[in-house]
């Protein structure tokens, strides 16, 4: 399925041409409880949703829980929704999406998201509008679901968004951490996402040109917002979405997840925490521990460009590059620093941080011994 996707300033006035065209009778609009006002979003829907009946969805935590998408599932159906506008961070996103499908399936959610059951309808147009520039969540077909806080990946085409306006807009007033977690996270994809085994010319083009965006506009966007700066951050983080959408994520997402749900770090500043270290560790692959089926020195040559393209001469140097952005965006590089002080804290990562499709997708084999080693050198 292609998605319709909208990006720049003002590119939010393309929501009034594609209402006319779907002629909605019920629209079910999941937003952030804070961020919907805060971003501007609020001001510019409510006058172009005037004429439309808006059953307004809210209630639900940061991090997409299962009760959360129950509840907006009844609402949903009580008022026979026909159309879905999500509004927000990666979150809200995520939530509309799995709303959305769930509602048009017979069965109940915990059968398609544990037990594996064929998805066989799709669900009512979706339009994604991004009040972030991190999750990229509005061009991809995943959505993340966490149960008593493990975390769940759906995966299905019908989940993608049949619109995406990026207006870069409804981010000028996030907060610098906000910004910095968010911000990170697209640069973490986006690494990831040309390192997986996965990868395609596609994946690779889009995950590269977010890289060199985010290395050139992240410490600016942070540090001293321009227009300039947002909108370079808003293409970076849909084009590292888009670039996950082909390849998807890998080890660094898959440890982050415990890192989240046991110690409340957010979730980009989680990813970024095992980068640096990653990009070292899969920088000294192994034919005995080498995953990618296009070879040792493919896999060499990836790692030599990602740490060309962040502007260091080697891997080690592109390491300390990784860390010390970290630190210019106002991001704690230790976990210690974070809470994560004990050696049980590490075996809790270690125990719930090895969700077997992320880390088969790194292209090098990751084992619990060296994520420990990885985890105490971080520590």
């Amino acid at each position: 399925m292609l998605q319709q996707e909208y990006i720049g300033f003002n590119s939010i006035n393309n929501l009034k041409n594609i209402l006319s065209r779907h002629h909605p009778l019920n629209i079910f609009l999941v937003s952030g409880k804070n961020s919907y006002e805060k971003s501007g979003a609020k001001a510019i829907l409510d006058v172009i949703l005037t004429n439309y009946n808006v059953v307004h969805f809210h209630d639900f935590d940061v991090n997409p829980k299962l009760t959360d998408i129950k509840k907006g599932i009844k609402i949903f159906m009580k008022n026979k929704c026909d159309f879905v506008i999500a509004v927000g961070g990666g979150s809200a996103i995520d939530i509309a999406k799995s709303i959305n499908l769930f509602a048009a399936n017979i069965e109940e959610p915990i059968e398609y998201i544990k037990k594996g059951k064929n998805i066989e309808n799709k669900g009512n147009t979706l339009i994604a509008i991004p009040t972030t520039a991190g999750s990229g969540s509005e061009a991809t077909h995943f959505a993340v679901i966490y149960i008593d806080k493990i975390k769940y990946s759906l995966e299905n085409y019908f989940i993608l968004p049949d619109y995406a306006i990026v207006d870069p807009q409804f981010t000028m007033s996030l907060p610098k951490s906000l910004t910095a977690s968010s911000g990170i996270d697209a640069f973490s994809q986006a690494i990831e996402s040309c390192w997986s085994i996965n990868s395609t010319k596609e994946s690779k083009k889009h995950a590269k040109e977010a890289i060199k965006l985010t290395i050139k506009y992240l410490p600016k966007d942070v540090g001293n917002t321009s227009e300039e700066s947002r909108e370079a951050m808003a293409k970076a983080a849909h084009l590292a979405g888009k670039a996950i959408n082909i390849s998807k994520t890998t080890a660094c997402h898959a440890i982050s997840y415990p890192i989240t749900s046991y110690f409340s770090v957010p979730h980009g500043h989680a990813v970024a925490l095992t980068l640096a270290k990653m990009l070292e560790y899969n920088s000294k692959v192994t034919e005995k521990d080498l995953l990618d089926k296009r070879g040792i020195d493919y896999v060499r040559d990836i790692i030599k460009e990602i740490s060309n393209l962040i502007g260091a001469k080697n891997t080690e140097e592109a390491s300390k590059k990784i860390t010390n952005l970290m630190k210019e965006i106002g991001l704690k590089t230790k976990l210690s620093k974070l809470g994560i002080k004990t050696d049980e804290d590490i075996e809790i990562i270690i125990k719930n941080g090895f969700n077997p499709d992320r880390v088969k997708n790194n292209p090098r084999k990751l084992t619990k011994k060296a994520l420990r080693k990885i985890l105490n050198s971080i520590r």
